[in-house]
């Protein structure tokens, strides 16, 4: 299980790098003794009235058995979760994390759907 979540990461990775969305900065070694790959926004910005250098867009941890693809997006604009594919939606387990045990084409589609519309929200915010 744990080399299909890997394999997961690489595909991801791999997805933002050959489409990447400025201007997200991508970081690495942010989660201690885990792998992991992350999209921010390098705004100074002001998040529910705090001020703020930077923001968290979306990210992905290895994790035993699955990877966590965490969109911070649906945390911050709740009705963001009405959008997703039900394929989707059903591997959100809080209010920002989905575990990824497989990574199929359709599962990949409903992940850039994901994006993109996150990308819109956080460019109407001025967060971008």
């Amino acid at each position: 299980m744990l080399n299909a979540a890997r394999r997961a990461l690489v595909e991801v990775r791999a997805i933002a790098a050959a489409d990447p969305l400025p201007p997200f900065v991508a970081r690495t070694g942010g989660v201690k003794g885990k792998r992991d790959y992350q999209l921010w926004s390098e705004k100074a910005v002001e998040v529910a009235g705090r001020k703020r250098d930077e923001v968290y867009f979306a990210g992905l941890i290895v994790q035993k058995g699955y990877v966590g693809f965490y969109f911070m997006p649906v945390y911050t604009h709740a009705e963001q979760s009405a959008v997703f594919a039900p394929e989707l939606l059903a591997l959100l387990k809080g209010k920002s994390c989905f575990h990824v045990k497989r990574l199929d084409e359709a599962l990949v589609g409903h992940v850039d759907a994901a994006l993109a519309t996150g990308f819109g929200l956080y460019r109407e915010r001025g967060w971008v």
